[in-house]
């Protein structure tokens, strides 16, 4: 199935494309040389955050390339502790909860206060790539909240996530080894030597850092075997979660202290164990990852998985060569630092073809927050902490529903959507997702969001008088058609498409039908001729956000 026409239809501009083969090999990674258009900072910013609000473009439109990813990549702090936003067992409304005594009774509260942090986070992300790779080191290592049960923990993880965004990929997996959720999720803790649980190493191995490779024999893949997934829980052994401190513990009465041998995938390696204390348990630790990151398929598996999530899902006999295998030799060769990957690629000529704008259908979160911060209703934007709360709370419902619940992902290996062969982005669309999202956009377009038990007034939320100012002069349709086109969409819509939206506003008449109706209001905005005007600019919003192109990325 075509990619672009799997939503689109007929509907969008007919533009012959390079072959991918000859789009990679004509500028692979080469510094991108074209005209550098507000197109093209669309797209950077598109796929390196949720969204763009007006003012942040007004920022990026007077930068060059290297500007903007100067400020995408540039220095964070750790956000602030989540508080709670409701008065919840002994801690009160506006103050932190993650170093509060765990009670099994305020968990999914305290679960459902860390979600809507995170998405005030993501809502008022600055022009920071650090939100969107949270989302993808979240899907990477994923941890079911439902598993661990403990907010504390999952909040401990985002802190050590964060801290590590655009950091060393080797250090976070060695990091990630021996944090607490994870233990708990991957039943880390309960692997001793006299009871061996094999899932950690597992999935350390398969989906957290080398993968599995094609299957030469059962249960064995050419990167591992079953062998070197029993030899490396035994490494793991006496490690555990204490709830008290939130943080690991190394019990050495469980740890297996004798010789691991790994098979020819791993070249015989043999990790012997130093002594029975937590240094010396590390030691092995530190070993095993060092033992897995020599191998050149693993910076390959990482590669891959950035690329689906930044440009495109179809990663061919081309692509791997021209731009995959270069990239994992630049992140073996950078020590593993992600950043100078992200950077060579966002600089790349590849990254800015045509044939990779709008080749996404939106995430749900793409979808719910990139629309939310795009027209910044004020009602998703309260003030009020319990609003805010009720508020974030119905965003992460919405997105739910959609199949993408922040947090909670369905099992270790993330989204399907992320990796599920041949369909990848295109499961985010089905009969019942379709029309949430499509509900989503009436509510906010045309009829009215009900935000779970708080109901703030009445009317749709976004201010189509706000926005249509977008346009250069509002009292010409076309321009108006056209501003909205700018801004909603990742590819360029025909003008026979154009000219049905620009009915909406001129009832199918000339154009200069609605030229005199603006006119007339602007001189006497009595509230008939208000109405009247509103009334068409929502029809035609609506329509607009409602059409398939709009869910491409």
């Amino acid at each position: 199935m075509n990619r672009r026409t799997f939503l689109t239809g007929t509907l969008v501009e007919q533009v012959e494309q390079p072959s991918s083969t000859a789009k990679a090999v004509a500028s692979a990674l080469d510094p991108f040389s074209g005209q550098w258009t507000d197109k093209q900072r669309k797209h950077l910013l598109h796929r390196t955050m949720f969204g763009i609000q007006l003012k942040q473009f007004e920022q990026a439109s007077m930068m060059t390339l290297q500007e903007i990813l100067d400020m995408l990549f540039s220095a964070q702090t750790l956000p602030s502790h989540p508080v709670a936003y409701l008065n919840t067992g002994n801690i009160t409304a506006g103050n932190d909860w993650t170093a509060a005594t765990y009670d099994v009774n305020q968990e999914n509260v305290r679960l459902a206060f860390l979600q809507s942090w995170q998405i005030s986070m993501m809502l008022n992300q600055p022009i920071r790539i650090h939100d969107k790779l949270m989302l993808f080191w979240q899907n990477h290592f994923a941890t079911g909240s439902g598993s661990v049960k403990d907010a504390r923990l999952m909040h401990k993880q985002y802190e050590l996530l964060f801290n590590n965004v655009l950091g060393n990929f080797k250090s976070m997996v060695e990091s990630i080894v021996l944090d607490p959720a994870m233990l708990r999720y991957l039943n880390g803790n309960t692997n001793s030597k006299d009871r061996p649980n094999e899932n950690f190493a597992r999935e350390l191995q398969e989906l957290f850092t080398i993968g599995k490779g094609p299957e030469i024999a059962p249960g064995n893949y050419t990167n591992y075997t079953e062998q070197d997934i029993k030899e490396a829980a035994r490494i793991l052994t006496g490690w555990s979660d204490n709830q008290t401190t939130q943080t690991a513990t190394f019990k050495s009465a469980s740890h297996d202290t004798g010789k691991k041998t790994f098979s020819a995938a791993y070249k015989q390696t043999v990790i012997q164990s130093g002594g029975t204390t937590e240094a010396h348990a590390k030691q092995e630790v530190s070993a095993l990852i060092n033992m897995i990151f020599a191998q050149e398929a693993t910076s390959l598996y990482i590669t891959r998985k950035l690329y689906r999530f930044f440009v495109d899902y179809i990663i061919d006999e081309s692509v791997e060569t021209f731009v995959i295998q270069p990239l994992a030799k630049l992140l073996r060769e950078s020590s593993f630092e992600i950043k100078p990957v992200l950077q060579t690629l966002f600089k790349s000529e590849h990254f800015y073809s045509s044939t990779f704008k709008g080749c996404f259908i939106k995430t749900p979160m793409d979808f719910v927050i990139g629309t939310s911060r795009l027209f910044e209703p004020a009602l998703l934007y309260p003030q009020d902490q319990k609003e805010v709360h009720w508020a974030y709370r119905t965003l992460r419902r919405l997105m739910a529903q959609m199949g993408q619940d922040l947090i909670s992902p369905p099992n270790v290996a993330g989204l399907p959507a992320y990796y599920q062969e041949p369909a990848y982005h295109e499961l985010w669309i089905n009969a019942d997702t379709l029309q949430k999202r499509i509900k989503f956009i009436g509510d906010l377009s045309v009829d009215h969001l009900q935000l779970d038990e708080m109901a703030y007034g009445k009317g749709a939320l976004i201010d189509v008088f706000k926005i249509v100012e977008w346009a250069g002069d509002p009292s010409d349709s076309m321009q108006i058609v056209e501003a909205w086109c700018d801004w909603f969409y990742a590819i360029d819509i025909n003008a026979e498409v154009k000219h049905v939206m620009q009915r909406f506003l001129t009832g199918g008449l000339e154009d200069f039908v609605w030229t005199n109706e603006w006119i007339e209001w602007k001189n006497n905005p009595t509230e008939d001729k208000t109405k009247a005007i509103e009334v068409k600019l929502r029809t035609l919003l609506k329509y607009m956000l409602s059409m398939a192109e709009y869910q491409l990325a």
